[in-house]
């Protein structure tokens, strides 16, 4: 019954979104906060109750006569299926109704190994998640999927993915609609990591980017309060925006990008021509942490470098909150120093006045996290 949840989402409409706060109402309060007859009101939520996603909650105090029967909802009535695609590894969570996730796992995969390989892994893995809570497929709400590269959002096929070798246009909803049942949702890593780190931390902030800083380097944009895909799901992208001054030439075919200048595989490369042992993200962090003054300057000045293209990004969009994750982020302030520098620097007065530039809150769970909510706002008419 698990796909039925949309469905009976856009049919309760009013009454389940109040709550999904999580606070018990009577039926006289949901009249009241929706405008709603009691007929209609008292119907929807024999409907709900009757799916579990609402459950009676005691009873309200009485003013004479019977108490009133009061209702809240259910998170733990369906459960969801989370995944994030890194270029190296996969991580598979189940989370409730609220996003909260309940458990996951952490495994070695790589993304070139091919969608058959990976998507199979995710399924073995949510299978075994759900066995371990003692659940069955049939009470998945849905599966979110954050890729490493574009995705065209209305179908969740990759689009032209640069280290996806085998993914260009695969079918990857089909493939795990195959597997469970509900809807598959697939959009790239850093869009899911923008949500993630929105909606856990910042869900009262309007206008917020999201800026992942790794292998590769992208942005998700929250925009009004909601993740902002662009005509083509490209909005975000900017790891190819060119860095002013740079002539370096990027696996993208164009010169001077942003990713190729300073990004974690960028840096690498420049502090091995330095004579230093740094071949993945976790080399050079492992550096700065070490104190390494070289190590230490390059990134930096890649914050620097990245800085100077988010001014532009400040300018165009007035965020009031810049989150930075991704591998490269766990380097400590070094940093957040370089970007905070050249974007206060760069930016006028007027859009950096209340703006805050943070390192993300949610870390290696973002991507998961935002997988879960995107699979919620779909199916709960968020």
């Amino acid at each position: 019954m698990a796909e039925d949840l949309s469905t009976t989402a856009a049919d309760a409409g009013p009454v389940l979104r109040l709550l999904l706060d999580g606070q018990p109402r009577t039926r006289t309060e949901l009249m009241d906060l929706t405008g709603l007859a009691r007929s209609t009101v008292t119907g929807r939520l024999e409907t709900l109750v009757a799916m579990e996603f609402v459950q009676p909650y005691g009873e309200a105090a009485s003013t004479g006569g019977r108490p009133p029967a009061r209702f809240r909802f259910n998170p733990a009535a369906r459960l969801v299926l989370a995944a994030d695609v890194g270029a190296t590894h996969l991580s598979v969570a189940l989370a409730d109704l609220t996003g909260q996730i309940l458990d996951s796992i952490t495994v070695p995969q790589n993304i070139a190994d091919g969608p058959e390989i990976v998507l199979g892994a995710i399924a073995e893995h949510g299978r075994s998640l759900l066995a371990a809570t003692g659940s069955t497929t049939t009470k998945l709400a849905g599966t979110g999927v954050g890729l490493p590269g574009p995705v065209e959002h209305s179908t969740g096929r990759p689009n032209h993915p640069p280290i996806m070798p085998g993914w260009d246009s695969y079918d990857v909803v089909g493939h795990l609609s195959a597997e469970f049942p509900g809807p598959v949702l697939v959009d790239n890593d850093v869009n899911m990591m923008a949500l993630g780190e929105h909606a856990t931390q910042y869900s009262e902030v309007e206008h917020l980017l999201f800026v992942k800083v790794a292998t590769g380097i992208g942005a998700g944009v929250i925009s009004g309060g909601r993740l902002h895909r662009g005509a083509q799901g490209a909005a975000g992208d900017i790891g190819h925006i060119q860095a002013p001054g740079h002539t370096e030439l990027c696996r993208c075919g164009n010169t001077g990008c942003l990713e190729a200048v300073a990004s974690a595989a960028a840096i690498a490369a420049n502090l091995r021509a330095e004579g230093l042992k740094a071949e993945t993200s976790q080399d050079v962090v492992d550096l700065v942490r070490a104190g390494n003054t070289t190590a230490t300057q390059a990134v930096r000045q890649a914050g620097r470098e990245i800085g100077t293209v988010l001014a532009a990004c400040v300018s165009l969009l007035n965020p009031s909150v810049i989150v930075i994750g991704g591998s490269l982020s766990q380097a400590g302030d070094s940093l957040l120093a370089g970007i905070r520098e050249a974007i206060y620097a760069r930016s006028l007065p007027l859009a950096t006045t209340e703006l805050q530039v943070v390192a993300s809150r949610t870390g290696r769970q973002a991507a998961v996290r935002g997988a879960a909510t995107m699979v919620l706002h779909h199916t709960l008419g968020l």
